[in-house]
């Protein structure tokens, strides 16, 4: 006995040794780990629940380098992903036909001056064809129900009626002598892209090379006015859209107000427009705006997300409606009105019986259900920790993408009867296995104002709870997202954590995932009570965790969180350097540049030039004072900011740079000219982390 025990215990001890050899092999997230992974998109999945097609992206640091595939996975797991496409153009906007043989996306291939709608086709194999030819392009392709033709969106000139007036429009442009842009309305521009005189409009084909596209939209009244529009996106302007049952027609959003934007709220509304032509049919007249319309699979009803409005609050929750369908607006019914949580992403399932979707809930993106007639909803921990993004079904097979802070995303199955998910991807899973990627951890407090306060603790690679670690607050952006255990590309936790650091994730008043009241509680309050809740935050852990060194502290933030990474820098001395991306520094500054504005006014209580309170006593810039007192603008700041952002453009960051050389504060300003909003470029990216950690590791020694 004593010989077999010893004998037992050697081998366990063997066993442990090398569970802990591998342990110690893993290492620190480095940028080029973090940068190199394949980016893995949102799944479609087929009709039949056979397959799913996924675009799938193989960065490389050289932006020629990088090449972007469709990827067909099999949803019963059987078999490895097949790659579809061999191109290094992306490939967006993936339908499957009504059949499942065929998949219809959009891409800029070689020979095209713009983006073209293609269609591969798996029954017989052999490359993709190109089926459109617009001068104006195409994108978005969904099959009709009979999978005979396809529905897209190009953006058009004014007044043209078909392709050789949009390409002697094109032409008048180009063959002008001058070089101005002109408006007479806003807005002027999105992100980081001025907008010209083009419109989205919907266009009809059969679902063949050679075939005449047709615009729906053209020489409608609708189409004609001046605040006609879709929604704008980072890649152009959408309608988005749904097929009726019948063929027959569609049912698209767009709004008509579009021209008031610098003084109004715009509302997207729901409009149905029969294929054989004539005058767009305006279904809804609501205050609030609707998106993503889809039938239900029995055709017998319209569902929608719908966000409300029009009643001076500058954040709602995401809802779902239903309407019968024929469309009868008075019996619209909201599925999602009791629950206090905002819908992400919703789809009908196949018995027409329930409605399947995912919402922000804390700190993750989880999956509910409800009954289409209405009635509860249902929440399904599949899985119990991350995050689930762009939810699909067919053949009653529901994907998702799946991802944590410590696991890019993958396609996943999702069992929901069994309460459990299947990874059906594992692009990333050699990598990710050398990798010393804590998960993150969760502490709640209750604030000042009493609310609960929840928040995220990232710890680094090679943590050892003996030691002690500086701690950085990273504030996020929004400011109506949160802090999500999910995997991030542009602010990595691990990456910003990897030299050293323990990192404090603060979901301050304003963050969505929680109640609706608490997205609103950011309004007339923008930047003090959220600031003094990260700081709370600090301090709590700071109580909690023996290893957080309270003496090396630092804060970063970027947009929103740059906003509070500007407010910090000026109202507090707690903070051994700062970090601010993309911050304002004035109120009015942004307001006045900013390529949205009205919801700014809303949000402090009133138009900028009564200047009351909020709008001065919020400003960073009202504190410039506080320099002689030592009490704030003395702690060491580094500015970053893109020069092609219109979102938060780079006067912020120039006024910020001024007040900063004049109080003689410790400070440097990083300029990416080919940056926007995020800085999206490979080295760039690498060149920002590596600035941020230098500028770390100078002030927290």
């Amino acid at each position: 006995m004593t010989r077999r025990f010893l004998l037992v215990v050697s081998l366990f001890a063997v066993a442990l040794s090398g569970a802990t050899a591998a342990e110690s092999t893993k290492r620190a997230i480095t940028h080029e780990d973090l940068w190199l992974l394949k980016r893995v998109g949102t799944p479609v999945a087929s009709p039949d629940g056979k397959w799913a097609v996924v675009p799938v992206t193989q960065p490389a640091y050289d932006a020629k380098e990088t090449a972007s595939d469709l990827w067909l996975v099999a949803l019963d797991g059987a078999t490895p992903p097949r790659q579809l496409t061999q191109t290094k153009a992306p490939e967006t906007g993936a339908d499957w036909s009504p059949d499942a043989t065929r998949i219809a996306f959009s891409s800029k291939r070689d020979g095209d001056d713009v983006a073209q709608v293609y269609v591969i086709d798996l029954a017989h194999g052999g490359e993709a064809e190109r089926i459109t030819s617009l001068s104006t392009g195409a994108r978005g392709p969904l099959w009709s129900p009979d999978g005979k033709q396809l529905l897209f969106v190009s953006e058009v000139y004014p007044g043209a009626g078909d392709d050789e007036a949009n390409k002697k429009a094109a032409k008048a442009v180009k063959d002008r002598k001058y070089n101005a842009r002109a408006y007479e309305g806003f807005p002027i521009k999105y992100w980081d892209r001025w907008l010209d005189e083009k419109k989205a409009h919907l266009f009809v084909q059969d679902a063949k090379a050679g075939a005449k596209a047709r615009d729906l939209l053209a020489g409608t009244q609708l189409a004609a006015l001046p605040g006609f529009g879709g929604k704008e996106a980072e890649t152009g302007e959408n309608l988005p859209a749904a097929w009726t049952p019948d063929g027959q027609g569609v049912v698209f959003v767009a709004r008509t107000t579009r021209n008031r934007a610098a003084y109004a709220e715009t509302p997207t509304q729901l409009f149905q427009l029969a294929l054989a032509g004539g005058e767009p049919k305006q279904l809804t007249d609501e205050k609030g705006s609707y998106d993503d319309p889809a039938f239900r699979p029995d055709g017998k009803g319209l569902l929608a997300s719908y966000e409300a409005g029009g009643d001076g609050k500058t954040y709602h929750h995401q809802r779902i409606v239903a309407f019968p369908w024929p469309f009868e607006a008075a019996k619209r019914t909201v599925l999602t009105e009791k629950f206090d949580l905002s819908v992400v992403k919703f789809v009908a399932g196949d018995d027409s019986k329930t409605v399947y979707f995912t919402a922000e809930a804390g700190d993750q993106t989880k999956l509910f259900s409800v009954p289409v007639a209405g009635g509860a909803v249902k929440a399904h921990e599949v899985p119990k920790a991350g995050c689930l993004t762009g939810l699909g079904i067919g053949g009653g097979v529901l994907i998702a993408n799946y991802d944590s802070a410590a696991n890019p995303p993958e396609v996943a199955r999702l069992e929901v009867a069994a309460g459990t998910y299947r990874a059906l991807t594992h692009f990333n899973d050699a990598v990710v296995a050398k990798l010393d990627l804590p998960p993150v951890e969760r502490f709640e407090f209750t604030s000042a104002k009493g609310r609960p306060i929840h928040n995220l603790l990232v710890k680094p690679a090679g943590f050892d709870a003996k030691k002690k670690y500086p701690l950085l607050v990273v504030m996020h952006g929004g400011p109506t997202p949160q802090f999500k255990d999910q995997w991030g590309l542009r602010w990595n936790y691990h990456l910003l954590a990897s030299p050293g650091y323990v990192l404090v994730l603060t979901n301050y008043s304003g963050s969505t995932g929680y109640t609706e009241a608490f997205g609103q509680a950011i309004q007339f309050d923008p930047l003090k009570t959220p600031a003094d809740e990260i700081n709370q935050g600090a301090d709590e852990a700071i109580k909690r965790y023996a290893f957080i060194d309270g003496s090396r502290q630092a804060a970063a933030g970027a947009s929103y969180g740059g906003h509070l990474a500007n407010w910090m820098e000026a109202t507090t001395t707690r903070y051994k350097c700062i970090i601010s991306h993309a911050g304002l520094v004035t109120h009015s500054t942004q307001w006045s540049t900013s390529d949205s504005i009205y919801h700014r006014e809303v949000n402090n209580g009133g138009p900028v030039w009564e200047q009351n309170p909020i709008w001065r006593e919020q400003s960073p810039t009202s504190y410039a004072g506080n320099h002689a007192k030592g009490t704030g603008w003395v702690t060491p700041i580094l500015v970053t900011v893109g020069e092609l952002d219109a979102r938060v453009p780079i006067n912020n960051s120039m006024e910020n740079w001024t007040y900063l050389q004049r109080l003689q504060v410790p400070s440097k300003l990083l300029v990416f000219p080919d940056a926007n909003h995020w800085i999206t470029k490979g080295e760039d990216s690498r060149f920002w982390f590596g600035e941020v950690h230098a500028w770390l590791a100078k002030w927290l020694k």
